[in-house]
């Protein structure tokens, strides 16, 4: 006999410090409660079983010697032989009596949970392995789980269950795969109060950016229902980034919403099919499908949950240590909970002396489906449509597996997959995480992969185009490039990056560099919002039904049309300055010509036709004009949410193709109508010098403005008289020609006379070491350039002022 207390312990009686004792996953339930309640952090409290318990199971049984026997010599890799041993020690644990002293344990501390009327909680039984959750190796989602679990006699039934689930054909491959004698892992129960998310919602939640590492984000998922459709991927949920730092410091940093379909909801209580199951899967009316599962405040709420997790179990281990939490929301309390926390283990484990790149080949292949991209890289092969692993055999090394989602039973065929692609599941589902893990190309969430992808077809997978992931038909060459990024000099001229696509932000941030000089709107404008600002104002102006049609499509869920406008804005810009942050970014004012306008949906009721849109209404004359400064507001806004809202101050507006001083006072008085006033709240404002006015003028430009960056392309442009489009004067564009360095060197001089910085983006510098010497050489404070030449360049300043002394 052995005492209660040996058999089974409160959680709030153990820590980390008892991994061996509880397994990993109790543990880090009992370190929570026990050092993070004061904290606000609110976890189910529960019992667990202990390591010893297990033991005692097995010795008071004799199953020591035949489980050594099965598995002693087995190979994993042999699946008939694997199915066979599986099979036989589940039997063993299943038909295996639970000690007596044991099964008192359990009920007694199983009557503790009850209420004063003495009725008993649902609770959920989860397994949790000796060696689980360990930052070296994690057991996740190996054992089971189960769930609102009623009654003594159902909760002894479900810890048997639990115990053979230390036998189940993945967890002993696992075992074997990471070196651990099956015999020597144990495994603790933990029985924990039911949190009724069946009523609202639950999910997943990162305190790192899964696909690139990024460490100061939080990535939270949500679903409704019971949590275990968004961990086992069979659903697309709601996906919301969160930025740590200035949520930390009292700000609402969501820098992006994804709205995920969410098309069922795992609940409590027997399906109609009749088979005595505590929980099932309805359907979710349209209308809920519709909204975000989750409300900002609790988005904000569970993130700073996260930060205080990660910060506490970084103490404790003496590293930094990002977090994969599993949360519930209680529909009837309205409570959050923490159900789960552990180590990550694929970002935080990368090194980055070396960056990765896959670029596709320019092709006019055939899209056949898209989901979410895990991770940046590409793949093509051999589609195979699988349904269930037993399908094994058909699948060869290297194939493309295509499902509708995975659990661990299908790690053995993801071990010889080059790639995978699912109907179901978001960035936390199981087959994102293996497919992290195993360093293999995966889109999750297609919603249509098995239907439009057939059984043989060669196909190309591309994670390589931001974070939506896309399947191409056929095999399309692409390339891998590497660059090295370990220890660079410093230099006195500032390296910065010009940034296009926000969804690259954060893999971008990672190469050493200074800030962003150049961050263009238009690209979100183009590719994110799709809209004409003042189509979005306006919308009885756009005659077109199809356009109509296909706009209120898009607005669809939010507010207003114009508030449509200024989130995506918003987000795509946080995004940005989240990745850099607290480095300088220099987003500049939309600078769309009214041709390029135009081609956005609706434009075509709202622009002119100019013979020479390139020297037409662009830039700072748009901004104050009355067929246009609401559209600029709109602008302005979203400026306003990223620095106020959200703490990201270190974003600096820039002015584009503003013609005279004058021009210059307009913006600026349009800037402060919108909140947006130069000096406030450390509010700097650049002005682009690109026209040859900028540049005789500069004394006057630099009385307005913080800082200049110099447009090489549109000054060249404007100095020589050419029109760069042109191909017939296509020879005489030349950054270098010593008239267009005469106004680059007045212009640096006269803005440093008038104590303002001066910089340029361009790509000359990176092209032509000449002329990035000739910039250096003048002093130039800061050289912005693509994420390819950075480095490289970087290298060429250093030597540069090395030489200069």
């Amino acid at each position: 006999m052995l005492s209660a207390e040996t058999l089974v312990v409160p959680f709030a009686a153990v820590g980390i410090e008892a991994i061996a004792d509880v397994g990993g996953k109790n543990a880090s339930l009992g370190e929570m409660i026990r050092e993070l309640g004061d904290q606000g952090v609110r976890v189910p409290g529960g019992f667990a079983t202990t390591a010893a318990a297990y033991r005692h199971l097995l010795r008071s049984n004799g199953l020591i010697g035949p489980l050594q026997e099965l598995l002693g010599a087995l190979d994993a890799n042999d699946l008939a032989a694997l199915q066979h041993a599986g099979k036989a020690a589940r039997h063993l644990l299943l038909e295996a009596a639970l000690p007596a002293d044991l099964t008192d344990a359990i009920l007694e501390a199983y009557r503790q949970l009850a209420a004063p009327d003495g009725t008993l909680p649902a609770v959920a039984v989860r397994s949790s392995a000796t060696a689980e959750d360990l930052p070296d190796a994690s057991f996740a989602g190996q054992q089971e789980t189960f769930l609102h679990i009623e009654g003594e006699e159902a909760l002894l039934a479900a810890c048997r269950r639990c115990y053979a689930s230390l036998f189940t054909d993945r967890a002993i491959s696992y075992r074997q795969l990471n070196g651990f004698d099956h015999l020597e892992v144990a495994l603790s129960i933990g029985v924990q109060r039911m949190v009724r998310s069946d009523r609202a919602c639950a999910g997943v939640m990162f305190s790192i950016d899964t696909e690139t590492g990024f460490r100061d984000a939080v990535l939270l998922t949500a679903a409704y229902g019971l949590g275990e459709n968004v961990v086992q991927g069979a659903v697309n949920p709601d996906e919301v980034l969160i930025f740590k730092p200035t949520l930390e410091q009292g700000f609402a940093p969501i820098l992006s919403k994804r709205l995920g379909s969410k098309a069922i909801r795992m609940v409590v209580g027997p399906a109609q099919r009749g088979d005595g199951a505590p929980v099932h899967n309805e359907p979710v009316p349209q209308a809920e499908r519709e909204r975000f599962a989750l409300s900002d405040d609790d988005c904000l709420i569970l993130a700073r949950w996260a930060c205080r997790i990660e910060r506490h179990y970084s103490a404790r281990r003496g590293t930094p240590t990002p977090m994969d939490i599993e949360w519930a929301k209680d529909g009837l309390t309205g409570e959050l909970f923490i159900l789960q926390a552990r180590p990550e283990t694929v970002q935080s484990r990368q090194q980055q002396a070396v960056l990765r790149s896959w670029h596709l080949a320019p092709h006019q292949a055939d899209l056949l489906v898209s989901g979410r991209a895990i991770g940046a890289s590409v793949s093509s092969g051999v589609a195979r449509v699988i349904r269930h692993p037993s399908e094994i055999e058909r699948f060869e090394s290297g194939d493309l597996l295509i499902t509708e989602r995975t659990d661990p039973d299908w790690e053995p065929i993801l071990k010889r997959a080059s790639g995978v692609v699912t109907d179901q599941g978001g960035r936390t589902c199981h087959a994102a995480i293996i497919a992290r893990e195993m360093g293999i190309t995966a889109i999750v969430g297609t919603g249509e992969a098995t239907r439009r992808i057939h059984d043989g077809d060669a196909i190309t997978i591309s994670c390589c185009e931001g974070d939506v992931g896309r399947v191409y038909r056929g095999t399309l060459p692409f390339s891998v490039t590497e660059q090295a990024i370990g220890d660079l000099p410093a230099t006195r001229t500032r390296i910065l990056m010009n940034v296009g696509n926000p969804e690259e932000a954060f893999n971008l941030a990672a190469i050493p560099c200074d800030g962003v000089g150049l961050a263009r709107l238009e690209f979100i404008i183009a590719n994110h919002i799709k809209v004409h600002p003042m189509a979005l104002l306006q919308p009885e102006r756009v005659a077109d039904a199809g356009q109509r049609q296909e706009i209120h499509r898009l607005t669809a869920g939010h507010p207003s049309p114009a508030e449509y406008y200024v989130d995506l804005l918003a987000q795509g810009m946080a995004r940005i300055a989240a990745a850099f942050y607290p480095r300088p970014v220099i987003l500049r004012f939309s600078d769309f010509k009214s041709n390029e306008y135009a081609r956005l949906l609706g434009g075509g009721a709202f622009e002119p036709s100019e013979e020479n849109p390139m020297i037409g209404w662009r830039g700072a004359s748009r901004y104050y004009a009355a067929a246009f400064r609401e559209a600029f507001a709109l602008e302005c806004q979203a400026f306003r949410r990223v620095r106020d809202h959200m703490g990201l101050t270190n974003v600096i507006p820039m002015v584009p193709f503003c013609r005279t001083p004058e021009e210059g006072d307009r913006v600026l008085a349009e800037m402060a109508r919108s909140g947006l006033v130069r000096g406030e709240n450390g509010l700097e404002v650049y002005v682009m010098c690109e026209l040859p006015s900028n540049v005789v003028g500069a004394e006057a430009f630099a009385e307005r403005f913080d800082g200049f960056s110099i447009g090489s392309n549109d000054l060249t442009q404007l100095t020589l008289g050419l029109d760069r489009d042109s191909a017939l004067v296509a020879d005489l564009f030349d950054e270098r020609h010593p008239t267009v360095k005469a106004m680059i060197r007045l212009a640096i001089q006269t803005a440093h006379r008038c104590g303002r910085k001066i910089g340029i983006c361009g790509q000359a510098p990176s092209d032509y070491p000449d002329f990035a010497r000739f910039l250096v050489e003048e002093g130039i404070d800061s050289i912005s350039l693509n994420p390819d030449a950075l480095i490289a360049t970087r290298l060429e300043v250093a030597r540069i002022e090395a030489s200069l002394g």
